[in-house]
């Protein structure tokens, strides 16, 4: 992309800083990429097994979690939703029986979001899916060496970011 856009390259001020041409690039590249892979698996999800991206890491990441439940802000920084936006989606994984809600047991006020035993099987029969398209749509388009390069880039950027949790 060789598109210079003069305000964005402007002399920078303290109230507005500006980034450089490689800066810009890479960050297009990033946005871009994430863009394609996400809205490809979403696809292949929702085409073949009813779900979504977003309904498929919610119920990954339960999966993952001690007793398969979690807090529901801790699932809220554990995934990239808002607050809101898990609460809305739990709403549609509870309403489908994949995920119960539950009282935390320390902490009256808080909820915990559990993924039933038919939520993990319905996880199970989506993993093929899923597994098979990041391969397609991103693993397979890198050599052994650019996801080595890769992972440690983008771990540098997150090591010290806040909630930067797996």
């Amino acid at each position: 992309m060789n598109f210079v856009d003069p305000v964005l390259y402007a002399a920078p001020t303290v109230a507005a800083p500006r980034l450089s041409e490689d800066e810009l690039n890479a960050w297009r590249a990033f946005l871009r990429a994430h863009r394609v892979v996400t809205a490809a698996l979403d696809g292949e999800l929702s085409a073949e097994r009813d779900m979504s991206l977003g309904s498929y890491e919610v119920m990954l990441v339960l999966a993952k979690a001690p007793n398969r439940a979690m807090r529901m802000s801790e699932l809220a920084d554990a995934v990239v939703l808002s607050r809101s936006g898990v609460t809305r989606l739990v709403d549609r994984l509870e309403a489908e029986g994949v995920v119960e809600r539950a009282t935390c047991p320390t902490d009256a006020r808080g909820l915990l979001a559990h993924l039933t035993d038919r939520g993990f099987q319905r996880l199970k029969a989506a993993a093929p899916t899923h597994l098979r398209g990041v391969r397609e749509h991103f693993t397979a388009r890198l050599s052994q060496q650019d996801l080595k390069d890769l992972a440690r880039l983008l771990e540098s950027i997150t090591a010290t970011a806040p909630g930067a949790t797996e």
